[in-house]
C-alpha cells in the first residue's frame, strides 16, 4: 500500500470538496483523483483537516469509530486493514429519537457494540488484557453512516478522508461491564418495521470486537492521538449495513446488551436538528 502522502495542495482540495458536499447536503465526486485510492497517509491527512475544522467550529471529540471490520468489505475495496474516524458531540442521537432524513445525504444503518473507556489507552503494550481492563462498559449501538461521495463510489482513500463515512450514532440504555458480557459471543439482529434486515455475531467484527478496539488503540497512538477515558468507541458492524429512507424505523437487538432504536420520520422538517444526547444534558 502506498505510504507516501500527496502534496498539501491535493490534501487541502480534497478536504474542501468534502466540506462543500457536507454543507450543501449534496454528494460530490470521489476524492481519489486528488489523494489516490490507497494512500493511507494522505487520506488521514484529509481527515485531520476535517477534524480541525469541526473543532474550530465548536464541536468536541467524544470518541472514535472503527470501519471496514468485515473481511468481505475489505476484499471488496481491495484493502487488508480496517480504518477509523472521529466522533463528535453533535453526532450522538438519543435512543429511540427521530433523525430527520433530510439532514443526511445517503444514510445507511448498521448495528454495533459500543465500548466506553474507563481508563486511557495511551501507554503500555495495548494488548488484549490491557484493552479489556480499560473498558468501563459496553452498550448496544447503531451507527448511521453516510457518504459525502456520490453513490457510495468509494475506495479506502475516499472513506478514510470522509471521516470513515460517519454521520450519527445512537447508544442504547444498557451499560454492561465486561464481567457480565462477552462481546465475541454476542448475536445481533437488526429489524426494520419488525422485519429482520441484517444479522451477525461478535466474531464478524475482526474476529472479536475487543480485537478491533485493540487495533484502534495501537493505531490511534501511532497517529499521536491515543484513546482517552470517557471516549465512546464504535467497534464495527456486526452485520451488513442497510439503506435508511424516510419512514423507516430500526431496532437492533444484541444478546447480553438489549436493544437500541432509531427512526427516520416520513414527514419532517429537513432543516431541523436531530435530538441529540447533548440536547438532554448528557455527555458521551
Amino acid at each position: 500500500m502506498n505510504e507516501t502522502p500527496r502534496g498539501s495542495g491535493a490534501v487541502t482540495k480534497a478536504a474542501q470538496r468534502l466540506l462543500q458536499a457536507s454543507a450543501d447536503r449534496a454528494p460530490c465526486i470521489p476524492v481519489r483523483d486528488l489523494i489516490g485510492a490507497d494512500d493511507v497517509k494522505s487520506a488521514y491527512a484529509v481527515q485531520e483537516l476535517l477534524t480541525a475544522h469541526r473543532l474550530e467550529s465548536g464541536a468536541r471529540v467524544t470518541g472514535r469509530k472503527i470501519g471496514l471490520t468485515s473481511p468481505a468489505v475489505q476484499a471488496q475495496l481491495g484493502v487488508d486493514q480496517p480504518d477509523f474516524g472521529v466522533l463528535f458531540d453533535d453526532m450522538q442521537v438519543t435512543d429511540g429519537a427521530p433523525v430527520p432524513a433530510g439532514r443526511l445525504i445517503q444514510p445507511k444503518v448498521e448495528a454495533e457494540i459500543a465500548f466506553v473507556l474507563g481508563t486511557d489507552l495511551a501507554e503500555g503494550p495495548l494488548d488484549d488484557k490491557q484493552v479489556r481492563a480499560a473498558v468501563a462498559y459496553a452498550s448496544p449501538a447503531l451507527e448511521i453512516v453516510d457518504s459525502r461521495i456520490a453513490d457510495w463510489d468509494i475506495t479506502f482513500g475516499d472513506t478514510v478522508a470522509d471521516n470513515g463515512s460517519s454521520a450519527l450514532y445512537v447508544l442504547g440504555r444498557a451499560q454492561r461491564p465486561l464481567a457480565q458480557f462477552e462481546p465475541v459471543d454476542a448475536r445481533m439482529t437488526l429489524a426494520r418495521a419488525g422485519e429482520t434486515v441484517s444479522s451477525g455475531t461478535g466474531a464478524a467484527c475482526l474476529g472479536n470486537p475487543l480485537g478491533a478496539l485493540a487495533w484502534l488503540a495501537r493505531t490511534a497512538r501511532e497517529f499521536g492521538s491515543p484513546l482517552r477515558a470517557g471516549e465512546v468507541i464504535l467497534s464495527g458492524a456486526l452485520g451488513p449495513m442497510v439503506v435508511a429512507q424516510a419512514g423507516d424505523a430500526f431496532t437492533a437487538d444484541i444478546t447480553g446488551l438489549g436493544s437500541v432504536s432509531v427512526c427516520f420520520p416520513a414527514s419532517d422538517a429537513s432543516d431541523a436538528a436531530p435530538e441529540t444526547a447533548s440536547d438532554e444534558g448528557a455527555s458521551a
